[in-house]
Order: C-alpha cells, then sequence, then structure tokens
C-alpha cells in the first residue's frame, strides 16, 4: 500500500539562482508493487536547479564537521568565505579554527548583509526544505546547500556529494525497480525513493515510519544484532578511525582483527595516533594498510590532503598502484566501504572474498550515481541468501548506505 499525501509544498520563483525547494510527505510506506509509478513521477519531474557559480559575499550556514570541510573546500578553490552563521556562535568564537573569520548568530546577522550576500547551507543533519524556508522568511535572499556550489568546481576539487542524477534511460529504470522490489523491506525502498527525489527533480520527500538516522551509520541495528565476539572487521576507507572505534565500542572490544585501509597519509597519520590512545592488547588486533581500494591492480591519480574527501580522482597529482580486496588474502567477517565515489569498483574487486568468506557489508553510495543501482544491483546479483537493505543517515541526498547481511548471520550472539 502507498497512501502518497502531499503534506507540504515549498515553491517559488525566489531571487534568482535560489528557487525554492519542494517537499513532500507520504504517510504509508511503499511496498514492493508500489513503487514504480513513484519512480516515473519523480523520474519524469522537471529539476529546476543546477549547480550553483558562487558569488560574493559568500557566507556558511553551519560552522560543524561540514561547515570545516566547506571552509576548507572554498580554500582549496580559492574562494574568499567571508562569514559563518551557527546558533552556537559564541562557543565557535574560542575555537581556533574559526580564528580571523566572522561569526554571527542568526538573529545577529545585518540586514544588508542577508540581502547580498550568498549563503551556502553546510548542514545535512537536518530536513533541507524547512530550514531554507526560514532562512528565506527571516530576510535572506539567496540560499543554497554548499554541494550545490562545490559542484561547479568538479575539474579542481574531486568532491562529488551534490551531483545531480539524468534522467533513467529505460536499462537503468528497469535495473532500479528490480533494485526497489529486491529490498527486504519497506523502509529501504522508501529511503531509495527519498535518495532519488533529491538527486532527480531535487525534491525533499519523507516517508512515516521511515527517518532518516543520524548516528548508527554502518551499524544499523540489524547489523549489531548480527555481530559476534570473533569478527574480522576490514575499514575501507577508514579516515581517521571513527568508525574502527564504534566498531571496538559495538563489539565491547571483543573481535578477532580490524584491517583498517587508508591511502592518505595526512589520514592515516591521525590514525596512527590514535591508535597511541588504545590499551595495546586492543591496538595490536589492528592493521593499519596504505592502499587506495580498485577494481583492479593499476595505477592511478590519487588527490590527497582532502581529509575524508581525499579520493583516486583525475584532479589529483600523485600517482597510487591501486589494490583488490581479493589480493590481499584477507578472511573478513565485515566489509566497510566508504572511498568517495569508489565503493562500486572496490567491490568488484572484491567478489570473491565476499562469495568465500560471506561477510556483512556496509557500503556507502551517495557519492556518485553508482548509487542509482548499479552497486546495490552488483551485491543483489552475486550474493545469494543475503538480506538487503538502505538507510539514509543524512539529508541532501548524503548518508546513504547499502547493507548486505548474509541470512545465516542475523540474530548472531
Amino acid at each position: 500500500m502507498l497512501a502518497g499525501a502531499l503534506s507540504a509544498t515549498a515553491v517559488g520563483p525566489g531571487p534568482a539562482g535560489s528557487a525554492r525547494h519542494a517537499s513532500r510527505h507520504f504517510n504509508d510506506l511503499p511496498d514492493a508493487h508500489g513503487t514504480e509509478h513513484l519512480l516515473r513521477e519523480l523520474n519524469g519531474g522537471l529539476c529546476r536547479f543546477a549547480p550553483r557559480l558562487p558569488k560574493t559575499p559568500l557566507g556558511l550556514y553551519g560552522g560543524g564537521n561540514m561547515g570545516r570541510l566547506a571552509r576548507d573546500y572554498l580554500e582549496a578553490v580559492d574562494l574568499d568565505l567571508a562569514f559563518v552563521v551557527d546558533r552556537h556562535a559564541d562557543r565557535l568564537r574560542t575555537d581556533p579554527v574559526w580564528s580571523g573569520t566572522p561569526l554571527y548568530a542568526p538573529e545577529d546577522v545585518p540586514g544588508t548583509l542577508k540581502s547580498k550576500a550568498l549563503l551556502a547551507v553546510s548542514v545535512t543533519t537536518a530536513p533541507f526544505v524547512p530550514l531554507e524556508a526560514a532562512l528565506h522568511a527571516s530576510g535572506w535572499a539567496d540560499v543554497v546547500p554548499f554541494y550545490d556550489l562545490a559542484e561547479s568546481f568538479r575539474d579542481r576539487h574531486p568532491l562529488s556529494n551534490g551531483w545531480f542524477a539524468e534522467p533513467l534511460d529505460a536499462e537503468s529504470f528497469e535495473r532500479t525497480i528490480d533494485v526497489l522490489r529486491t529490498w527486504d523491506d519497506d523502509v529501504s525502498r522508501a529511503h531509495h525513493l527519498q535518495f532519488l527525489a533529491w538527486r532527480r527533480p531535487r525534491e525533499e520527500w519523507s516517508f512515516e515510519g521511515a527517518p532518516v538516522t543520524l548516528h548508527d551509520r554502518f551499524f544499523i541495528p540489524e547489523v549489531t544484532a548480527s555481530l559476534g565476539s570473533d569478527e574480522v572487521f576490514l575499514d575501507g576507507g577508514a579516515h581517521h578511525g571513527s568508525v574502527t572505534q564504534t566498531f571496538i565500542g559495538r563489539t565491547a572490544g571483543r573481535f578477532s582483527s580490524v584491517v583498517a585501509i587508508e591511502p592518505d597519509e595526512q589520514s592515516r597519520l591521525i590514525f596512527e595516533q590514535l591508535l597511541g590512545t588504545l590499551d595495546p592488547a586492543t591496538a595490536t588486533r589492528i592493521t593499519l594498510l596504505p592502499h587506495a581500494l580498485d577494481a583492479a591492480e593499476r595505477e592511478q591519480s590519487f588527490h590527497g590532503g582532502l581529509g575524508y574527501a581525499s579520493q583516486l580522482s583525475a584532479t589529483g597529482q600523485s600517482r597510487l598502484h591501486t589494490h583488490t580486496i581479493d589480493s590481499l588474502g584477507l578472511s573478513p567477517s565485515f566489509v566497510k566501504l566508504h572511498l568517495e565515489g569508489g565503493e562500486l569498483s572496490a567491490l568488484q574487486g572484491a567478489l570473491g572474498t565476499i562469495r568465500t568468506h560471506r561477510p556483512i557489508v556496509a557500503a556507502t553510495i551517495y557519492h556518485n550515481d553508482d548509487g542509482i543501482w548499479r552497486t546495490p544491483h552488483v551485491l543483489m546479483q552475486h550474493l545469494p541468501n543475503y538480506r538487503f537493505l538502505m538507510r539514509l543517515h543524512g539529508w541532501c541526498g548524503t548518508g546513504a548506505v547499502v547493507y548486505a547481511i548474509p541470512t545465516e548471520r542475523e540474530g548472531r550472539t
């Protein structure tokens, strides 16, 4: 069943370059047979948005982790950051990271700045449409998601969270329907449609009973219920080690080993510092490898020094020899992949390992259009007797993760 009640729509011409986004809420979850007409509807919808060029003055809304990423990004592409707006501006003023940057609480921004500036929203932990509406109501003339701004500089910087999906051709439409029908539950179907609605017509959909969960990425209840005391965890795209830390916590330190894989040198140095803070009995079970994961062993360009946005990319100036997971001779029981768009390639280079050892798999799918159907489809095609789930752990089309759980692992203790 599907009752698609249109609960709210925010559509309007807005200022030039700042059209208002639409939101749509459904009272019921879509079942396996009720998704095609919704997919057809959103696939045919008109997208009134496009990658956004900057203007001055340019400000950020949000000074949290994403705000720091956005600030570093603007510096990397030679854009001047004029100011930051944050509800906790007083606290941010004590942070040396923001030294020298004008900081405003929302209620303290001068009206002249609101009318002239481009405000790039660097927040994906809450719905965008209500925030956009509130900012316009308070006097802001030009508001845009930060990732839409970043799309204008893809030739210089590989950050790719703001991509726009073209209309699906006939084959892609049918493949997407197949994936929608294969998900194990209706929450997955709802999250997949929500993800596609933002990427395709740029609408913010939501479904009753399918909340976006912010704090359990890679460790949803269905995964944690399947974890035992002898896990071999492969942390692909380990960054600074936060996911490895979460894994240690979720298993209460009872695991066999962790193989953390991170090609970015700066990130590895921070991961090594983390290892130095762990008790020796835990740290000695963690191996950190400097590899870039791929579908085949070959030379690839790598763009490093970008924090968690570091990745294999044509914009990179260094060259790396990539590795496949199959070539590493590992026996993982849990594979996590967060590779800034390289997840499908890494999975293609891991199918032998996954077929043999049947691990839990959790892979991000929001960095490029492989996430529409190709990445989940390759798992569904090659992994019999698995349960496939999709969950959103962020708004604006971000935080999407596909989960594959072998049926024999469910409820393991």
